[in-house]
Order: structure tokens, then C-alpha cells, then sequence
């Protein structure tokens, strides 16, 4: 039976500020992977991970010596890390600590027995997720390799925030040279968190025994590089100014890709729930593109919360649409599942922002904010959010976003 970890305080704020960032989770590996790599160098472990934990799922964004990609929130150790109050969170032994022993991870597959972690807080004060390291043995970090390992962590966030820049600055690109200036200038902090780590690697790396010094601050060198790379592309000409508008550019998406992202990211969910999943797309315009904020955060959220409330072997069908028009297009994600469904009470409820959390049909445990967030990101967009359900007979979440015309 799961334990109920504590929440943090902030916990709306957060996953707010998380959904700001609009991560793809399934498309970060290459930017990250050589800081999983370094932090399980520094550490001397055999896995790192870099966990980003929404209100469902901890999304493993990156990782090294372990191919994970997502578990369950109340499944994961990062949930502790992101309340831990002294700004990391360690477990000598996961297998007799009552809150992990018998997590899969502990009992089969890689036996995992220690795990050190340290959040990752953004200037505003939120933790979005962690940096952990794990290995099969128990292992002491000395406190100059937390210290590096807080710098790494430090640097990660560093990094969603500068890719979160150059993705808003690539859609106004066009229209503003300031902008292509701007870009530079941003990207300049990041790298120089990158070269002062690098510096630092290299300055303690014989204290600290480390033999790989000259590969790791290769490896940063990558990296800086790939951001770089970025910033050359968009301060480059356009050259994808004359592309026909069916052509997807960076921040937009059409229903046949966003109906394969979508299978992608929540098929593991459904079967491990045991639930048949289907993305069904229900109309003809599958490949006029539309802007792709926020949907990945609106869609998971819904068909998480689904997923939750549905039995073994029920259904949870999801069916995208898109209704061209003279002046604007509308998107419709609908999200129909046969679980328990609920009354008009908690309906209102939910559309008042006054919902509490409630646990899944299979126990997994609710934080009451997934769809407080989908109403909060649904009204940023100017769209709308619809419910229909009777306990017993399931539910059906429609969403409806305007689209502009290319």
C-alpha cells in the first residue's frame, strides 16, 4: 500500500511554473544526457537521472545507466526530494526504508539500494523535479560532490530555462531583430554556468579522485556547443520563411503528430494500468498545422486523471478534431473514459477550483490538481472546458481552443 508523501506548500504554483516551460518529455535526452553522465561520474554511481515531476507522472527526461522514461508520482523517491527542506534527500538503504521496499525498482529489475537527490529549484523558489543518482550498493557522497552535484542541478535548470527562451524567441524571430539580440545575450548565462563548472570540475577533480576530469569537461564542451549551434540557427536568416503552410515549424503541431506524441507518451500508462488506450483523430484537416502551446500539458493532464478512474480492461478514448474556419480554427481534444465517474456536485467542483483529491481505482493516490491546472492553462489560452458524467457510466472531458490561421 502506497504511503502518502507530503505535498509541497506551494504545490499549484509549481506545477504552474512547470507547465510554463511547455516540455515535450519524451525530446530532451540529447540536451541532458551529458549531465546524467556527469553527475553519476561525480557521484561514482551507476545511475543518474533528471526527474520532472507534474501532478500524475515523474517524466525522466534524461538518464544514465537506467532506460527509464516515467513511473507513477507516488511511485517515485523524487516526490520526498522535491519537499525536502534541506535541499536534498538521501536513503542509505531503499529496501529498508517501509516507504520503498517494495517498489519494483527495489524488489526485481536493477535492485536499486541507494539513492541521493537534490531539487530542481527554479529562481522562483519551486521545485520542478530532481537530480538523483542510485546505485545498487550503499555509497557515501562526500559534501564537495554534493556541492557539484547541486552545481549540476543548478546548471539543469539553467538549461530549461535557456530552451525555454530560444523556443519563445524562435517564434518571434521574424518579426524582431531585437529579439535575435535578445537570444544571444540569454544564452550567455547558461554557458557561462557551463564554463564555470567545467572550472570547477577541473580545479577539484584531483581532491576529489576523479580520473575522468578531461572527459567530463569534454563533455560540457558538447553541450555548450549544441546551445551554441541553437543560437547560430536563430540568428541566422529564416530560412523557412517561404515554406508552405502546411509545413510544421518549430512551436506547431498538427493532429496527426500531436495524436503520435500523445499514443507515445500515455500507452505505457494504459498498460500498466491494464486500461485499452486509443487517440483517434475525427476529422479531415490532419495535417494543417496549429500552435502547439500547452497542448502536451492539457491533454496529459486529462488523460492521466482518466486513466486514474478507470477500471482494469475499461476504455479511455481520446478524439481530436480540428474545425477550419474564415478567421480562426478550433481545436477539440475530447477524453472519454468508462471509469467511475462522478456526480454534478464534484463537477462543479472542479469548475469552481474548489475539487479535492481523490485516490484512482487501483489506489494511486490524488493530489487534487491536475485538472485545477488543465481549467487554469484551458482559460490562459481563451478556450473552454466542458464535463460530462453520472457516477458509474464514466466521464467525458472536452476541450476547445481557438486557433489562429496561418
Amino acid at each position: 500500500m502506497s504511503i502518502a508523501a507530503p505535498l509541497p506548500p506551494n504545490e499549484m504554483e509549481r506545477i504552474i511554473e512547470l507547465s510554463e516551460l511547455d516540455i515535450d518529455y519524451s525530446e530532451f535526452q540529447n540536451s541532458f544526457k551529458d549531465l546524467t553522465k556527469l553527475a553519476a561520474k561525480v557521484a561514482g554511481t551507476e545511475v543518474s537521472l533528471i526527474n520532472l515531476i507534474d501532478t500524475f507522472t515523474q517524466w525522466s527526461i534524461a538518464n544514465y545507466g537506467l532506460p527509464l522514461e516515467q513511473m507513477p508520482r507516488e511511485d517515485s523517491v523524487c516526490q520526498y526530494t522535491i519537499v525536502a527542506g534541506e535541499g536534498q534527500f538521501e536513503v542509505k538503504d531503499l529496501s529498508a526504508d517501509e516507504r520503498f521496499r517494495e517498489k519494483t525498482y527495489v524488489t526485481g529489475g536493477p535492485r536499486l539500494r541507494y539513492y541521493f537527490g537534490i531539487p530542481l529549484q527554479t529562481s522562483t523558489g519551486h521545485n520542478l523535479g530532481a537530480l538523483c543518482v542510485l546505485d545498487k550498493i550503499g555509497k557515501e557522497i562526500t559534501p564537495e560532490k554534493v556541492e557539484l552535484l547541486k552545481i549540476i542541478a543548478d546548471e539543469i535548470v539553467n538549461r530549461l530555462t535557456a530552451l525555454k527562451v530560444i523556443q519563445n524567441l524562435r517564434m518571434r524571430v521574424k518579426d524582431s531583430t531585437d529579439a535575435q539580440r535578445k537570444v544571444a545575450h540569454d544564452i550567455r548565462g547558461p554557458l557561462g554556468g557551463i564554463i564555470g563548472l567545467a572550472q570547477i570540475i577541473s580545479e577539484q577533480g584531483d581532491a576529489n579522485t576523479m580520473e575522468e576530469v578531461l572527459e567530463f569537461i569534454n563533455l560540457i564542451q558538447k553541450s555548450g556547443n549544441s546551445l551554441l549551434e541553437l543560437a547560430n540557427e536563430i540568428l541566422s536568416t529564416d530560412k523557412n520563411a517561404s515554406s508552405t503552410p502546411a509545413e510544421l515549424k518549430g512551436q506547431e503541431s498538427n493532429l496527426t503528430t500531436f495524436k503520435s506524441k500523445l499514443e507515445k507518451l500515455y500507452t505505457p500508462q494504459a498498460l500498466n494500468k491494464q486500461v485499452n488506450f486509443q487517440v483517434n483523430i475525427v476529422s479531415g484537416a490532419e495535417q494543417t498545422p496549429f500552435a502547439k502551446t500547452k497542448l502536451l500539458q492539457i491533454a496529459g493532464n486529462l488523460i492521466s486523471n482518466a486513466l486514474k478512474f478507470t477500471q482494469v480492461e475499461g476504455e479511455v478514448i481520446v478524439e481530436l478534431s480540428l474545425t477550419t474556419g474564415k478567421f480562426q480554427n478550433l481545436l477539440t481534444i475530447k477524453v472519454t473514459d468508462t471509469g467511475v465517474g462522478m456526480d454534478q456536485a464534484t463537477i462543479d467542483r472542479i469548475m469552481d477550483g474548489t475539487a479535492s483529491s481523490t485516490d484512482g481505482t487501483s489506489g494511486e493516490q490524488g493530489f487534487g490538481f491536475g485538472l485545477a491546472l488543465v481549467k487554469h492553462l484551458v482559460e490562459g489560452l481563451k478556450g473552454s472546458l466542458q464535463i460530462s458524467s453520472r457516477p458509474g457510466e464514466g466521464t467525458s472531458f472536452e476541450v476547445k481552443l481557438p486557433q489562429k490561421r496561418n
